[in-house]
């Protein structure tokens, strides 16, 4: 008897200390929900302004109104107190934070912890030696004419089997629309996986089936991104202490991306092991002659992904977009491959893209509107002056905004809404690159995208194999586009299109 009362009473004083526990706990939370909702600290104009669009619907998207606000700005430059950022779309801060005073500007640590459950200590979210490291193991990789092959030959492949089929099997069929943009990303994650991890998702199959490891990918690069909207750093953490609300699917989806990236890891070091001095081409067998250190592989390889499947459809996201609201840009660059490639060519070489210098044009026009990353951040090491004058602080975030500045009338001109390929050509219609600096679509600086040439070539054989082939037309309200918050550009809704075979047509 006396057993059982004790028991009773210890089992009470349990859930009185949990009781307790959870009421501490709920009342942080909310106070922190409270204090994030009370009036800034800042008064400015700049500010008040960022509150009051968070509650209206003036701009179709976030990115629209900073390119406002930095239009009307004298220095193309503001300082946004509420968020302790200074946003800039002048070239010469960008030059200026990119390459003259690149050491005072890393990515950072509070970047780096916002997707360092993701990324861990990949290229794209790490600093110092790590970074310099990987990207000295990148460059000879990518450099390389054997893996530009490699990469050739995959893209093709999956053109060739898979994209055109799928294309074909609902073309002429008014009552059905495909998602294009999904579509794409199921293209780009085919070919990511391949050239990676040597590992076929299949995604693009007919069935067009659902992939555990490509919903987990896009649920975590979703989340993580999410963590930057917070009012308050303190609020997701606190969600990720008690493993709770979006940090739970955060970290339930990182885990399906872990196990299936440390189960590749391990499977390819066993096969390397019983296949000695027999070198595979994908980047995950090449990067392991580097280093022994698993999670390190897990990282790099993570942050390829992330970066060659979602900036690769986006770009071709907002190329469709375009093409259907300017179908005499479409006209001019069959043109051009009715000229550079054979009558019966599916798919071109790379010495017939080189050639096709409007299609070029057409392709970085399209990225100036809709660039795949519409900003980037890096936090200041040291006190600091940009060259229009701004002073950065130490510690704060210092974001400069590809969309916006290729909408600016000072960078290109009051045309700037037209789409143009004609400015990236020269009198004798030869391509020519812009300043990187006024178009830092792909970085620029020390940081610049080493996998540019890999990503312009897959971009440009899906729309020479598209476009020669298809008609591809935007149904629905989707011509002027608006946009899921994340780390890339997604448009909300996805893409459907209508496409017609021009085969059928001749």
């Amino acid at each position: 008897m006396l057993h059982i009362i004790t028991s009773f009473f210890q089992l009470e004083a349990m859930i009185i200390v949990s009781f307790f526990t959870f009421t501490l706990i709920f009342s942080i939370f909310s106070f922190l929900i409270y204090i994030s909702r009370m009036k800034p600290w800042c008064n400015c104009d700049t500010c008040r302004t960022y509150l009051n669009m968070l509650w209206t619907t003036q701009f179709p998207n976030l990115c629209d109104w900073y390119t406002h606000l930095l239009r009307t700005s004298p220095t193309g430059t503001i300082h946004l107190h509420v968020l302790q950022n200074t946003i800039t779309s002048n070239p010469d801060n960008v030059e200026h934070i990119l390459k003259t005073k690149f050491h005072n500007y890393p990515k950072g640590k509070p970047f780096s912890t916002l997707l360092g459950d993701l990324l861990g200590n990949g290229i794209f979210n790490s600093d110092g030696h790590s970074w310099r490291f990987q990207r000295k193991m990148a460059s000879l990789e990518l450099g390389s004419v054997a893996i530009r092959s490699y990469a050739l030959d995959i893209v093709n492949q999956e053109i060739q089997s898979r994209l055109i089929p799928l294309l074909e099997s609902v073309s002429g069929k008014q009552d059905r629309s495909l998602d294009m943009q999904d579509i794409l990303r199921r293209f780009s994650f085919d070919i990511i996986c391949k050239f990676s991890f040597g590992m076929d998702p299949e995604c693009l199959i007919p069935s067009l089936p659902e992939s555990k490891l490509a919903e987990s990918f896009d649920l975590a690069s979703k989340l993580s991104a999410e963590r930057a909207m917070s009012p308050s750093p303190l609020i997701w953490k606190l969600k990720r202490l008690l493993n709770i609300g979006s940090e739970k699917k955060l970290r339930e989806a990182i885990a399906v991306v872990d196990n299936v990236a440390m189960d590749m890891i391990r499977k390819r070091r066993r096969d390397m092991k019983k296949t000695m001095g027999v070198e595979k081409s994908d980047l995950l067998s090449r990067f392991m002659g580097s280093t022994e250190d698993d999670k390190y592989l897990r990282d790099i390889v993570i942050s390829f992904l992330l970066a060659g499947r979602d900036t690769i459809a986006a770009a071709l996201t907002g190329f469709f977009i375009l093409l259907s609201k300017n179908p005499h840009v479409e006209s001019t660059i069959r043109q051009e491959l009715d000229r550079v490639m054979e009558p019966h060519q599916e798919l071109p070489t790379f010495d017939q893209m080189r050639a096709m210098h409007y299609l070029n044009g057409a392709l970085h026009e399209s990225m100036r509107l809709f660039p795949p990353v519409q900003f980037d951040s890096k936090y200041a090491e040291e006190d600091d002056v940009l060259p229009d004058g701004t002073l950065v602080t130490r510690g704060s975030r210092v974001t400069y905004h590809p969309y916006a500045m290729g909408r600016m009338d000072a960078i290109w001109g009051p045309d700037w809404a037209e789409f143009r390929p004609q400015r990236w050509l020269n009198e004798d219609g030869v391509f020519v690159q812009h300043c990187p600096f006024k178009y830092p679509v792909f970085q620029a600086g020390v940081r610049v995208c080493l996998g540019k040439d890999l990503a312009l070539m897959e971009i440009k054989s899906i729309a020479a194999a598209v476009l020669r082939r298809f008609d591809v037309r935007v149904v629905g309200p989707n011509m002027e586009p608006q946009f899921v918050p994340g780390l890339t550009a997604t448009v909300r809704g996805g893409l459907p299109v209508q496409i017609s075979d021009r085969s059928l047509e001749r």
